[in-house]
């Protein structure tokens, strides 16, 4: 079987239970569990430690940190309007479905509910992944340490700059994406590089951030 069937043999196994639960007659809802600690579900992050995998990100008050700052405030002063609105957009869609630009409308999770459960999974590692980074080298993000930059999509107070969370979600869908639709390859790795770019046209991420991303991403996947 090649990844496409194996990716349609899982989650395909798992879709009669989902779907069952979406058709079921409406509850008066339960209060909410407390959220169990993310599991992951293609890889063991116990075996795969990322942070050995990608350089540590520059100390704060190091000139590398300052020329990653410079390049941030170059994306900024050239940012345009609708540059900004598209990177805003794309701040607030953190899926799989990013890449209906390449797909069509019809590429969205209403018509197409296998690839929901797929794209929930992969968020899922990118979470477990990213997390993991994040927590051992909390790089402060850009705005933090420079308050004259001016991000345009929404701010975190927490240390969790590096790597990108929507560049890894962004490149692990895009992966298995052209897994699934090679004649689409470079429309999608295109629109995967455009993706993780707008977390520096947002202004709240470096270049090394998503660069980082990528890398992982790879690995990951």
């Amino acid at each position: 079987m090649n990844l496409k069937q194996i990716a349609l043999a899982i989650l395909a196994a798992s879709l009669p239970a989902t779907m069952a639960a979406q058709q079921s007659p409406a509850t008066t809802a339960a209060p909410a569990a407390p959220r169990p600690p993310r599991v992951a579900y293609y890889i063991d992050p116990t075996i795969l430690d990322a942070t050995i995998l990608i350089p540590a990100p520059p100390a704060v008050d190091s000139p590398a940190n300052q020329a990653d700052l410079a390049d941030v405030h170059r994306v900024e002063e050239a940012r345009t309007p609708a540059q900004a609105a598209a990177a805003k957009a794309d701040d607030e869609e953190e899926d799989i479905f990013v890449y209906k630009n390449v797909f069509g409308p019809g590429f969205n999770a209403q018509a197409l509910p296998i690839t929901t459960a797929l794209n929930v999974h992969i968020k899922n590692e990118q979470s477990v992944v990213g997390n993991q980074i994040k927590k051992t080298f909390q790089r402060p993000r850009p705005y933090q340490i420079d308050s004259t930059l001016h991000p345009v999509c929404k701010v975190e107070t927490n240390r969790d700059s590096y790597p990108s969370g929507h560049g890894l979600t962004g490149y692990l869908s895009a992966f298995t994406l052209a897994e699934i639709a090679p004649e689409k390859k470079e429309e999608i790795l295109a629109r995967a590089d455009e993706y993780a770019h707008n977390r520096v046209v947002c202004g709240v991420h470096y270049q090394s951030d998503v660069e980082a991303s990528r890398r992982i991403s790879y690995v990951v996947f």
